[in-house]
């Protein structure tokens, strides 16, 4: 991963600087801004492989900068969030983040772990034992070795952890998950995250694959228990 772009907005200097430090010791090229024009500038130029987001920022918040860079492009988004409302990670999920992280003094080494976990699932896709050959269900076809899904012929666009569970779902077919199943297989660090992000990205899943998201025919909910997928014909 040496050698990876990383753009860090904060508006905290005494945060940001120890997160490029700990970066640069990984052997990440990190940039550190601290307002959202600043940033917004920055990827329209010159897009980083990852960006690390505060959400409380001068210009343009978090949230904003993470809707204009989901209309385009699917780089990887971690939140740096001084907040712990859950409706605060709720929200930043929905947009498009793949992950978050609350700042506190230990948080920066868990930081640099959700970053390496979030490229590793960028690089290299999850292979299942079906192996990762590509897969038609339907409507739908998703290929683990580039990374694209297309719905009836058109590509869609799926953050990191979109496609990561959209793969796992896909290649088990009718197998039930629960959440927890699903944090461990996707996240792969179920221990800081809440069964509310499954949920989340359920849904803005459900929003891109399924005709009508609000009566699903492939991501199916097993009250009770989770969630399995049904394949198309």
């Amino acid at each position: 991963m040496a050698g990876v772009r990383i753009l860090v907005v904060d508006d905290e200097p005494s945060i940001s600087e120890v997160v490029k430090l700990y970066l640069e010791r990984e052997g990440f090229h990190a940039t550190v801004v601290g307002d959202g024009q600043s940033a917004l500038d920055l990827l329209e130029v010159d897009p980083p492989d990852l960006l690390i987001l505060d959400v409380m920022l001068p210009g343009a918040d978090g949230y904003e900068i993470t809707r204009k860079v989901r209309a385009t492009s699917s780089i990887p988004i971690i939140f740096l969030t001084a907040r712990k409302d859950e409706i605060d990670r709720v929200l930043g999920l929905e947009l498009g983040a793949d992950d978050y992280v609350v700042k506190t003094f230990s948080s920066t080494r868990e930081l640099v772990s959700r970053v390496k976990a979030v490229l590793r699932r960028t690089q290299q896709a999850p292979a299942p034992p079906g192996g990762d050959n590509p897969i038609t269900s339907g409507h739908i076809h998703i290929d683990p070795r580039t990374r694209q899904a297309t719905v009836d012929g058109n590509e869609i666009p799926l953050t990191v952890k979109e496609f990561d569970l959209l793969w796992m779902f896909i290649s088990n077919p009718n197998q039930v998950f629960n959440r927890d199943q699903l944090l461990d297989q996707v996240w792969g660090v179920s221990e800081f995250i809440d069964a509310s992000t499954v949920t989340v990205h359920v849904r803005r899943l459900r929003e891109k694959i399924e005709q009508d998201p609000s009566s699903p025919q492939h991501i199916i909910t097993v009250w009770g228990v989770g969630y399995r997928f049904e394949p198309g014909e």
